[in-house]
């Protein structure tokens, strides 16, 4: 059956906000949430309470002091505008470090009539020695010592430092043996934790690392630079390494019984649903359905699910549309959506069973084939009142041809006068596209300007380039170049006024570039803080600004502008 692409009939909905939730169970009104699934003891996590916000009142928190320690605790307000919709949100943050080891679980919290869903967290044991440096230490782990082409290796990166530092910078993952994708999963983690009686501020990354052939997986260690301050004086870079690992890789097995043909689908979780737009057991014939086919697959690409081809069936015609892919990352790996849709229209009076979709797929943690399965759907097509539609031939003994169209005679007067508009707007078209076709005298033109976010874009490039290169005047005219057209309406005319006008970090490095630039004495400007600074920033509202106005010390004392 020819595959025609149809959107005509078909309202497209968005139902993907609750597929990824961090951990399960969702209220209606209060939904909580923890930034990681597991933490060894001393170490804090967050706990987030996201509520109504209609519900003016604090959470009753004092459950969690049976297995936790509970620290900081705040909370913000969120305004949310999605398809003229206002929704309010209030969140509220505590930062929790387990009493004792185990699988914990965090009690429902009251918030005034209502209670939040329960959150289960790991709490691993706490590590004995701390390998390296006591000040400084960075560890590698990998949640398998062995995994399969394709599939999934959560790769996780922590720092410890028991000392301030200065300028960090750590090496990206680099695998090596055999053929590797490597993924981000979530954002950077920052946390505490206690070790052998020191406290340690930890930051975590997580990778996820997806081999495409069979043999040894090497990860090159992950190297930490940074200057140390120690009793008030910085030191020079100092080098931190973490230990290499490696993991094998284990090749394809042969498919399941059943399913010599099914692909290979490693995952740690597959979910098979669907969703009808209409009644399924009261369709009237030539009048399409939409079914929404969507598969959840936890610890793969959405690159990697396979395409569940409905088959063809007489009595019915599908028309598949564009599918919708997302993949999103976070602490414990990558998961991946891939969402169907077809149209239907049954051209016959009668029940017609659509079969079983079964999609099998390799569970990464059982080490074994499953299957996902949607059950067979009957559909029940009534006769049209609109819609005649001419009956097969009683003698025919072959199936029909599919690709030859079926007899339809029109009888609504409504449908007449929709097929004339058709045939107008076909005729207009074809009459557009001829005049386009026709030769025209092209006149050269200068090339447009390009757009003002590409034009921003540079002069920030050229303004990290001379940071990192210390050239303090090519960074000062690529300032204010991209101040000319941020503000082309009253714009900075110095250094000092765009620090006034953008977030910190960068605020706070642009004012100590004019310090050391036109202050007193011999301070010093930092190039690779000012270049990170630019990489990410805000600009300011004129009430922020003129906030952040009120608060800031001028660049240089009075004193030293009267003497110069």
């Amino acid at each position: 059956m020819s595959k025609i692409k149809t959107t005509t009939w078909v309202k497209r909905v968005i139902v993907f906000s609750a597929l990824f939730l961090q951990i399960v169970e969702v209220h209606a009104d209060v939904i909580a949430s923890t930034d990681r699934s597991s933490v060894e003891l001393n170490e804090s996590f967050t706990l987030k309470l996201v509520i109504d916000s209609q519900m003016d009142v604090e959470p009753d928190a004092a459950s969690l002091d049976t297995d936790f320690y509970v620290g900081s605790r705040s909370h913000i307000s969120n305004t949310t505008i999605l398809n003229g919709e206002v929704s309010r949100t209030r969140t509220w943050t505590y930062v929790l470090m387990a009493k004792r080891p185990g699988e914990l679980k965090i009690p429902p919290i009251n918030v005034g009539s209502e209670q939040s869903n329960p959150v289960r967290i790991v709490v691993k044991p706490q590590v004995t020695a701390a390998p390296g440096e006591a000040d400084i230490f960075i560890t590698t782990e990998v949640d398998n010592d062995e995994t399969y082409v394709q599939a999934q290796l959560l790769f996780t990166v922590k720092t410890y430092r028991a000392v301030a530092t200065r300028q960090p910078r750590w090496s990206e993952p680099s695998a090596s043996g055999v053929e590797t994708l490597v993924e981000v999963a979530g954002e950077e983690k920052s946390y505490d934790s206690m070790l052998n009686g020191r406290a340690y501020s930890v930051s975590e990354r997580n990778y996820a690392f997806f081999p495409q052939e069979s043999g040894e997986l090497q990860i090159a260690p992950i190297r930490f630079e940074a200057r140390v301050l120690r009793d008030g004086r910085i030191t020079g870079r100092k080098v931190y390494q973490s230990e290499a690992i490696s993991v094998v890789v284990n090749p394809i097995p042969p498919p399941p019984d059943g399913y010599p043909d099914a692909a290979w689908f490693p995952a740690r979780a597959v979910e098979l649903s669907q969703e009808w737009s209409r009644d399924v057991d009261n369709l009237p014939a030539g009048e399409p359905i939409t079914r929404h086919v969507s598969i959840v697959a936890a610890g793969q690409l959405q690159t990697q699910i396979p395409v569940l081809e409905p088959a063809s069936m007489p009595g019915i015609r599908i028309y598949p549309d564009q599918p919708e892919l997302r993949t999103v990352a976070d602490a414990t790996g990558v998961r991946a959506l891939r969402r169907d849709q077809y149209a239907l229209i049954g051209t016959q009076p009668g029940q017609i069973e659509l079969p079983e979709l079964a999609l099998p797929w390799w569970n990464v943690d059982g080490g074994g084939w499953n299957i996902a399965r949607l059950p067979a759907t009957t559909l029940n097509i009534v006769p049209s009142p609109n819609v005649s539609v001419a009956p097969p031939t009683p003698t025919m003994k072959e199936p029909p041809d599919i690709n030859q169209p079926e007899t339809v005679t029109v009888t609504d007067p409504l449908w007449r006068r929709a097929s004339e508009a058709l045939l107008a707007v076909w005729l207009i078209t074809l009459f557009l596209w001829w005049w386009s076709r026709r030769p025209k005298t092209r006149r050269p033109t200068e090339p447009d300007a390009p757009p003002l976010h590409k034009q921003q874009a540079r002069c920030l490039k050229l303004a990290r380039k001379a940071a990192l290169a210390g050239d303090a005047a090519a960074l000062r005219d690529a300032m204010i170049d991209w101040a000319r057209l941020q503000w082309p309406i009253g714009s900075p005319r110095n250094i000092g006024d765009i620090a006034k006008r953008v977030s910190m970090p960068l605020s706070i490095e642009l004012n100590r570039f004019c310090s050391a630039s036109y202050g007193p004495g011999s301070a010093q400007w930092d190039g690779e803080s000012l270049a990170k600074a630019l990489r990410s920033f805000a600009v300011l509202s004129d009430e922020e600004t003129a906030g952040s106005s009120e608060e800031l010390p001028p660049l240089a004392p009075r004193a030293a502008a009267t003497r110069a």
